[in-house]
């Protein structure tokens, strides 16, 4: 029993006092990805995160799914999905929640922080005082758990600030802004006008369910009563549910920080007056056993603070794809800018424009240039308001936490300070750190130093020499431009050979189209056009290409649209190829072209985007010379295509495919890793929207690695993530190792993007 008297004087609440490396201030998708990346390294963690449950938007709270370089496969950016531990989140999502249950998705961040021995976990807690060490270095941060009435004091050498409003950065002073920089700042065209607005709103959403009986809906006193008060209001339809109704949007015209308790209760008061809206209005059939079965209680926020850091990454360096020496993460999403007044505006919910391939984000937009030792992450971090409507979303959030992550941890280590990275050789080291975990840093390969394979000899059972994509039982109607995104050899003209089918005589275009930068996937040239004669019925193409190609990079074999023509399909699919349409994807302003009006800095440029799985299939065609994947692409430091597959594919005849590494002299290993093929060409939606498989057909699933003399390393079945790590518990002395696979289906041939060996 525990009881005190009366206490003339203030109680004081339980207090802990956490010493720690580094703290974490925001458990979202970048938070999440900072601490886990940090604690991999051995930095010891405390995220703290001032609600329930982790992830931000994307938690069950919010119920926002996570995009990013991806854009629901909207727009030109192949196989552009984030790596590293946001890879790893959405690839386990998918293994165990492909139908995007919100609710599980809570589970698998909470497993994934909960397995890492280095962080503590303070969930609840809520920071709300900062003291200062010095005018530019932060000493801790005091925060309390309404839960177990309990005040924390953090104290560290680094802070992270992925709070979202930045809490943190802003009680120590840091430089920030809110709302719209002026043209004349930056030169950036797309800034928005006052009729359009500076913020960007929160957004709230529900979910509903069919019941056994009938239903009925009697609205609450502060629900919406006119649903004409909504312009958009013919777009609401029964069936959408969640953050499809992303549009629900309000608050770009109040403080996005003080005032979203307001914010919160008109968003309630549109989503239970759209509910009204189906349930009485008379306007949906079909609608009595419908109920509402939940609503969200917490906004999702978009855009409040920005700080600034080091650099202040703007329109141009996304539209342009400028690179930076410093690059330490990719976006991809488009600059996306929504009206201020929200669901009350006249105007589109949102504007998008996109760039034609990947961007770079460089590490000085992630350090603060007032407070030494101060990282930002997450949507607050140092951009335009321009920029941030690409930077913002949570793919790209966790994509840059897991560079602070490492960053943070190399300053721990080092006895550093995060502007101390950016010097040379520490952002080359921090670039490779990132890499060896599977960030993917466009144009940064990991050092081949770092991988002993480089002074082996591989020997591979069999090379995929692609000649011939054989023939299935389906054919595809050309109602839509479609072409074979193939990689192509510098020097080399190809002839193709395709079968189609004419319902009459008619002319078909046939056009190779190339980007005008290698790495990109947007197919602005046309390299050469061919026109063929048709005659009806089926019959063999012959494509036959002279102009040779001046770079090694991926081309477009196009076919323009003929309603009267079909193409026969292929079965198999290959790491690296596929087929994209030059189609619509409503989800991210895509009409399968985009048209931007003049004097705003964006480009006019057509779309082709893949169609998902189990739709999408390759053509089948005949190559000659062959596309070959060769071992040898083992070793280059790419962990996925870019410029050319980048992968070891072995024969689907090879029945047990196996890779030999020899050395002339004996090796110490203490560390293999294996980056497999999860294709990072599909979205891996968190939430909502569901998926057709739980593991992605070009992934090995059943391997085993051995000595040369039959000693087992390794022997790993069922496996579904990219990037698997052996650790030996005591190096091992050999002259060679060999890796055998099985391939991962009948129609789908083994493949490995790289396979490190230090």
């Amino acid at each position: 029993m525990i009881q005190k008297g009366f206490n003339k004087g203030v109680r004081v609440s339980h207090e802990e006092r956490i010493e720690t490396d580094l703290v974490i201030i925001g458990g979202g998708i970048a938070g999440v990805c900072a601490a886990i990346t940090a604690a991999r390294k051995g930095t010891k963690v405390a995220l703290v995160q001032d609600r329930p449950v982790l992830g931000g938007n994307a938690s069950s709270e919010v119920r926002l799914w996570i995009l990013g370089a991806t854009s629901h496969m909207g727009n030109n950016n192949r196989w552009s999905r984030e790596g590293g531990v946001m890879d790893e989140i959405l690839v386990e999502n998918m293994y165990k929640n492909k139908e995007g249950n919100a609710i599980v998705f809570d589970t698998i961040l909470l497993d994934k922080v909960y397995l890492e021995p280095n962080i503590q976990l303070f969930l609840n807690t809520a920071v709300y005082e900062v003291a200062k060490k010095e005018e530019r270095k932060i000493q801790s941060v005091r925060a309390f758990n309404p839960q177990n009435s309990t005040q924390y004091l953090f104290v560290a050498p680094l802070f992270c600030d992925a709070s979202g409003d930045g809490i943190v950065a802003f009680q120590a002073g840091a430089a920030f802004r809110m709302g719209a920089e002026t043209e004349e700042e930056f030169g950036e065209l797309f800034t928005p006008d006052e009729s359009y607005g500076e913020l960007l709103g929160h957004s709230m959403y529900f979910y509903s369910k069919s019941t056994d009986q009938p239903v009925k809906y009697r609205r609450p006193s502060y629900a919406l009563k006119d649903i004409k008060e909504i312009p958009r209001y013919k777009l609401i339809s029964k069936t959408d549910m969640g953050c499809r109704f992303w549009w629900f949007e309000y608050g770009g015209r109040a403080d996005t920080i003080h005032q979203t308790e307001e914010i919160k209760w008109e968003l309630w008061k549109v989503i239970y007056g759209v509910w009204d809206y189906i349930k009485n209005s008379g306007e949906f059939e079909d609608v009595d056993h419908l109920t509402l079965e939940w609503v969200a209680t917490v906004p999702g926020k978009r855009e409040s603070r920005r700080f600034e850091g080091l650099y202040m990454i703007k329109q141009q360096d996304v539209i342009e794809q400028r690179n930076f020496p410093d690059a330490v993460a990719h976006g991809g999403w488009a600059l996306d800018l929504h009206p201020s007044d929200g669901i009350y505006s006249d105007q589109s919910g949102c504007t998008q424009w996109h760039a034609k391939g990947v961007y770079e984000i460089p590490y000085r937009s992630f350090v603060s240039k007032d407070i030494d030792n101060l990282f930002l992450a997450g949507r607050i971090i140092s951009a335009t308001h321009v920029a941030f409507g690409s930077t913002r979303v949570m793919a790209t959030c966790g994509n840059g936490g897991q560079a602070v992550g490492m960053a943070a941890a190399l300053c721990i280590r080092e006895g550093l300070l995060p502007k101390d990275m950016q010097e040379e050789p520490r952002m080359t080291m921090l670039q490779n750190e990132l890499n060896l975990v599977g960030q993917s840093i466009p144009h940064v390969p990991i050092r081949s130093e770092q991988n002993l394979i480089n002074d082996a000899v591989l020997k591979a059972s069999s090379v995929l020499k692609l000649g011939q994509m054989p023939a299935g039982d389906t054919w595809i109607n050309l109602a839509t431009s479609l072409a074979q995104l193939l990689p192509l050899s510098v020097g080399q003209a190809y002839h193709f050979r395709v079968n189609v089918k004419a319902k009459e005589k008619t002319t078909l275009t046939v056009q190779l189209r190339i980007s005008e930068k290698p790495a990109n996937y947007t197919p602005e040239i046309i390299w050469e056009e061919l026109t063929f004669e048709l005659a009806p019925g089926q019959q063999s193409l012959e494509i036959a290409f002279s102009k040779p190609l001046e770079n090694s990079q991926y081309a477009f074999l196009t076919f323009l649209s003929n309603e009267k023509v079909e193409m026969e399909e292929s079965d198999h699919q290959y790491s690296g190829i596929l087929t994209v349409y030059n189609g619509e994807n409503k989800a991210v302003s895509n009409t399968g072209k985009q048209s931007p009006p003049d004097g705003i800095g964006i480009d006019t440029f057509e779309f082709w985007t893949p169609k998902r799985r189990p739709e999408g299939k390759n053509l089948a065609l005949q190559s000659t010379p062959e596309i070959v994947f060769d071992s040898k692409n083992l070793g280059n430091g790419l962990t996925r295509p870019w410029l050319k597959p980048n992968a070891w594919v072995a024969e689907l005849k090879d029945e047990k495919p196996k890779l030999h590494i020899e050395w002339e002299q004996t090796q110490k290993i203490s560390e293999i890793r294996l980056f497999w093929d999860t294709d990072y060409d599909h979205a891996m939606e968190s939430t909502l929207m569901g998926h057709p498989e739980e593991v992605m057909p070009f992934c090995v699933r059943n391997y085993k690695i051995t000595t040369l003399t039959g000693e087992v390393l390794a022997a790993v079945e069922d496996n579904y993530q990219t990037l698997h790590v052996i650790s030996l518990e005591k190096k091992v002395n050999t002259k060679g190792i060999v890796l055998e696979m099985e391939h991962p289906s009948q129609h789908v041939p083994a493949a490995l993007f790289e396979i490190i060996v230090r």
